[in-house]
């Protein structure tokens, strides 16, 4: 790459940090890029990282030594959490979206690309320090929002299956109990998808009594994984208890009238598990 100004090396260096995050970037990978001395590089990203924590868009983190460079973890401020969660709750609160048996339609939502870059920045935001592996979700509505997720934690998604496609090779079955229903359903999981002993973020869209979610759980133990953690866009807050405990969620579904349509959504436990910037 040709020298640049200083103002363009700005320019230049955000957004190869913003397109690489969780990702240890050498100082000498920045100076050779840009021709610059290790000095300059390092005052430049002292300017990044201030205006990247002011306007809370992410932390830029810097490891010394031989072996160190800085690293991009995208953050989300309160501010901005907050006002991307109630937005979303008034868009869930529409009477149209009331589906028989309680639940809501959120398929226009989850097709916007805008909603869920934000999202997914959220869950990466709250999961950052964890020490994650892959982003695994179920078939077939919580793909965009793990894509989404993955993308900021810069790790491969993991899809569980309603069934074995031959395409996916041998697989891992099992059978559960639907949470919502009480129907035995099964989910498969090929097994080159996922090593074992992996870490595993799990992200669903909708949380009624977590059943499918609890699934994913049993399927990971025939894999010797972890679970690191749980992402819910939407939970419901009409059951008494979950089968899951430890769980982040969004929004919270907390009544549904189906005669009159009224629906009453809150933001989730987020801004508990959440430290902010």
């Amino acid at each position: 790459m040709k020298k640049l100004k200083r103002s363009a090396r700005l320019v230049e260096m955000t957004q190869y940090l913003l397109f690489r995050p969780h990702t240890l970037i050498p100082l000498t990978t920045f100076a050779d890029r840009y021709h610059s001395a290790k000095s300059s590089i390092s005052e430049d990203l002292a300017i990044i990282k201030e205006v990247f924590e002011e306007e809370g868009l992410g932390e830029l983190t810097t490891l010394a030594g031989a072996a160190g460079g800085v690293k991009f973890i995208p953050k989300v401020s309160k501010a901005n959490s907050l006002r991307i969660v109630e937005q979303l709750c008034r868009q869930l609160e529409q009477p149209e979206r009331v589906l028989p048996g309680g639940y809501l339609y959120m398929s226009d939502i989850m097709g916007q690309p805008m909603i869920l870059n934000e999202v997914g920045k959220m869950f990466a935001s709250v999961f950052a320090a964890s020490d994650i592996d892959v982003v695994m979700t179920v078939e077939t509505k919580g793909i965009p929002l793990a894509y989404a997720t993955a993308t900021y934690l810069n790790l491969p998604v993991v899809i569980v299956r309603r069934d074995n496609k031959v395409t996916e090779g041998s697989a891992v079955s099992i059978n559960y109990v639907s949470g919502s229903n009480k129907r035995i359903q099964t989910m498969s999981l090929s097994r080159r998808a996922l090593k074992e002993e992996s870490k595993v973020l799990i992200i669903d869209d909708f949380m009624r009594v977590g059943g499918t979610i609890h699934g994913m759980m049993d399927l990971l133990q025939e894999f010797k994984a972890t679970v690191k953690g749980v992402g819910v866009f939407v939970e419901s807050g009409e059951v008494e208890e979950h089968l899951i405990d430890e769980y982040v969620s969004l929004a919270k579904l907390s009544a549904v009238d189906p005669k009159t349509k009224q629906i009453t959504v809150e933001p989730g436990n987020y801004f508990k598990h959440n430290e902010f910037i």
